[in-house]
Formats: C-alpha cells, structure tokens, sequence
C-alpha cells in the first residue's frame, strides 16, 4: 500500500494546507512556524513511515505523526485563546485532530497485531 492511499494521509495533509492558507499573513512568526511545523509533520511522517524498510520503523513514525496531532492540538487551543484563529475554525481544526490522532492509533494498532503474527 502507497502513503497516498491511506484516508488519514489524506486528511492530515488537507489539514495542513488549510492551516497554512488561514495562517498565511500571521505576523508572529514565531508561533507561526512552530503551528505549520507541527500541522506538516503530521502527513510527513506518516509518508517517511510508509516508505522505510520494516513495520517496526513505521510504526514509529506513525506513533510521531500521533504526537505531533496532540503538539497541533494544543497549538490551536493557544491560537484561538489568544484570537489567532476564531472559534469555528478552532473548533474544526480540534476535531480533525482528535479525528485524524484516532486513524493513527488504529493504523498503529493494526501494524503491531501484523508484527505479532
């Protein structure tokens, strides 16, 4: 199976590209990076899994892919309380992250069970 394929690498890279289009004129760009950062690391690192040798390895970088949801997570919990970004944007942006950390553990899951058998 390709990265390509795989819904969740879909949706965290739509999340991304979202993020740095409403982000786009933030003139702090401190916190601007670091948000873009962790929103590209998402669909990266899932890609960087898929295309390394073993499942072990993927499993890994699927499991950094999962952190940096929580990292994004608790960026946009920052964004919106200090009105970088309104509260329906906020809001979306929270859920495609629990959604998206969700796929990953179940990916993840999935992947473990492989390597047991």
């Amino acid at each position: 199976m390709r990265f390509e394929d795989l819904e969740v690498w879909r949706r965290a890279t739509r999340l991304s590209v979202e993020i740095y289009r409403h982000l786009r004129d933030l003139k702090d760009y401190g916190f601007k990076d670091q948000i873009t950062r962790s929103s590209l690391s998402i669909p990266s690192n899932i890609a960087e899994g898929f295309e390394r040798g073993s499942q072990k390895e993927c499993i890994n970088f699927l499991s950094y892919a999962k952190g940096s949801c929580g990292e994004l997570r608790t960026q946009t919990f920052i964004a919106m309380e200090i009105g970088y970004v309104d509260c329906e944007t906020g809001k979306n942006w929270l859920q495609d992250t629990l959604e998206i950390s969700q796929m990953l553990g179940g990916l993840i899951k999935s992947k473990k069970g492989f390597i047991a058998k």
